[in-house]
């Protein structure tokens, strides 16, 4: 098949959509389709179009709708889609109408969209290839390194780990390490004020995936602050690195993470976040225990999984077309 993937972002950004759409587009390409990746539909004659973002998306899912009324349309919801978009916008609302298929990348996401559209909405877990340094950091090394890896933007909450910093006893081994581009410039100035008064804190801005994926595997722990999440590939990069988690409770994590999971902080308290560090700093059974639960869930994040549900989708919605 000819498919065309739309991102609403510039290609040379590099944000979790991209990412994800660039993941998709190699596996697609070794399942023996042609691929292409645009940030918008402009007529081009394609088999089956997947959007990224309901909502940004839609000029281009309503204009592949219009020129080729039969053909297979994906859409894929994003956080922002599932938890603000789908509440105000009509356009987002519209999107989901007009898909042949909506795909969500976490299972507590069923629960934002209306019981019509539950029957054509597939859940397809983001996936993250296996990176472990040649030698793990041990637990009791100083310093203790927890990585914030994602874009300075108000729905990330992307100080939050400073904060949290800045309150730890000064026997602390612990050091924050933040990755990511300023999105906000009043972000990035107190981001860049906090390292000059927080000593336990460095923003590195924006690097390339490869070195943001090995800075990650050596780290002690990945935290994850966001108000919102459709899902994470840091999540999933951080569970296939091997690198335990502490992340926000909200629907889009806990959609992978699970209920259960005993890495939470409720979305911006920043004091029982600081004793969670604390406690997985200092508690070593309790690191062990965040290990095993991000252990358990590798095989919910392995690439063959993600693979096959998407060769499954293609094949559904293939053979939905045949029918007269």
């Amino acid at each position: 098949m000819n498919l065309r993937i739309v991102t609403p972002a510039p290609l040379t950004f590099s944000n979790g959509n991209n990412i994800t759409a660039l993941r998709w587009a190699r596996m697609l390409r070794r399942l023996g389709h042609k691929v292409t990746i645009a940030q918008t539909y402009e007529g081009e004659r394609c088999d089956l179009l997947i959007a990224l973002h309901a909502r940004r998306s839609y000029p281009s899912i309503r204009r592949f709708r219009m020129l080729q009324p039969a053909a297979p349309l994906v859409v894929v919801l994003t956080g922002t889609d599932l938890y603000r978009d789908l509440r105000v916008s009509r356009s987002a609302r519209r999107s989901l109408q007009l898909a042949t298929r909506i795909v969500v990348l976490q299972a507590m996401a069923l629960a934002e969209l209306p019981k019509a559209l539950h029957g054509k909405t597939r859940v397809i877990y983001q996936s993250a290839k296996t990176l472990a340094p040649k030698s793990p950091p041990r637990w009791d090394a100083r310093p203790f390194r927890i990585c914030v890896i994602g874009h300075l933007r108000s729905e990330k909450d992307p100080l939050r780990a400073a904060f949290a910093a800045r309150r730890l006893g000064a026997d602390s081994r612990i050091q924050i390490v933040q990755v990511g581009r300023a999105l906000d410039h009043r972000l990035e100035a107190r981001a860049l004020e906090e390292m000059k008064r927080n000593p336990r804190y460095r923003w590195l801005g924006e690097l390339s995936h490869a070195r943001t994926r090995s800075l990650l595997a050596a780290s002690h722990l990945s935290l994850i602050t966001s108000r919102i999440e459709g899902s994470s590939n840091v999540l999933s990069e951080s569970i296939a690195s091997s690198v335990p988690v502490i992340a926000s409770k909200i629907s889009g994590l806990i959609g992978t993470l699970g209920n259960e999971y005993p890495g939470y902080f409720p979305v911006g308290d920043t004091a029982k976040l600081v004793a969670l560090i604390n406690k997985a700093e200092r508690d070593r059974g309790f690191y062990r225990e965040l290990q095993r639960s991000c252990a358990r869930l590798k095989r919910l994040i392995h690439p063959a999984r993600e693979v096959g549900a998407w060769r499954s989708l293609l094949d559904e919605v293939r053979a939905a077309a045949r029918r007269p």
